[in-house]
């Protein structure tokens, strides 16, 4: 079978591993919350193999490249309409799935914030993630309030997701080998995908607090926030970045209530 070209532009770089491949498929917990997985970007299937082993769930791939498509089609003639020819970006969810579902690859690292922005699109559906990103990228996702590394993309995911660090990934295991280091994390949804507050201004809140993270909050969301009735509030004497998910969402119901 002939082999699939990892393509620049959709910035491929297959894992060659099979034992940390094995861990990434391992590190998904299914349990009784969900039934159905999709991978992403499956390439030549070397998360596949280890996923279409799993009788606990159902495995669907998704891949932009009609090379891959192609190449998976003749390995797993199985999986039949579960192989998605598509861009993953551009994808309807209730459309392929029904109820709770997980998402797991080894994402292309020139698209991995428009993946994860993907995912919080779809709280509600998907229960749980487990990634392969550039290092940098999951150091972020996973960072705590007051790090450099804390911005906008930590807050939103963490909002609704734990995240946790799992591994980290030397270049050599990939074919062609990234000039970064990768890591790999997992997002598990909390119990609740609600905040407590009014959701859309909690969205403009963090992005207009870390678009200017240098000044404090009280300057950041001047065209957000009375200030005659919000004097006192002392969270807007802070930069966004020392604000927890707690805070956030503190703030923004302070924010609601003295408009």
């Amino acid at each position: 079978m002939t082999l699939v070209r990892a393509k620049k532009h959709l910035g491929q770089h297959f894992l060659t591993d099979k034992n940390i491949a094995a861990k990434i498929v391992d590190s998904l917990r299914p349990g009784e919350k969900y039934k159905q997985v999709l991978e992403v970007g499956p390439g030549m299937g070397i998360l596949s193999d280890f996923l279409l082993q799993k009788t606990e769930y159902e495995t669907s791939l998704i891949d932009i490249d009609t090379e891959s498509y192609d190449y998976l089609k003749k390995r797993y003639p199985q999986l039949g309409p579960r192989l998605i020819n598509a861009d993953f970006l551009e994808m309807d969810f209730p459309a392929y799935f029904n109820g709770p579902m997980a998402i797991i690859g080894n994402f292309p690292y020139n698209i991995s914030s428009q993946i994860l922005f993907k995912v919080l699109d779809n709280r509600q559906q998907v229960i749980e993630v487990v990634g392969m990103f550039q290092k940098e990228v999951a150091e972020r996702c996973a960072s705590k309030a007051g790090s450099k590394e804390y911005g906008i993309l930590s807050v939103f995911l963490q909002a609704y997701y734990k995240v946790e660090y799992l591994f980290t990934v030397k270049a050599g295991v990939f074919n062609p080998p990234p000039k970064v280091l990768s890591a790999v994390i997992r997002l598990t949804r909390n119990e609740t995908a609600e905040l407590g507050c009014d959701e859309k201004l909690f969205w403009q809140v963090v992005k207009a607090g870390f678009n200017q993270r240098r000044k404090t909050l009280r300057n950041a969301l001047s065209s957000l926030i009375n200030k005659e009735k919000m004097t006192e509030d002392p969270l807007l004497d802070l930069r966004a970045e020392r604000l927890t998910v707690a805070d956030f969402v503190k703030l923004t119901i302070q924010i609601t209530a003295n408009r």
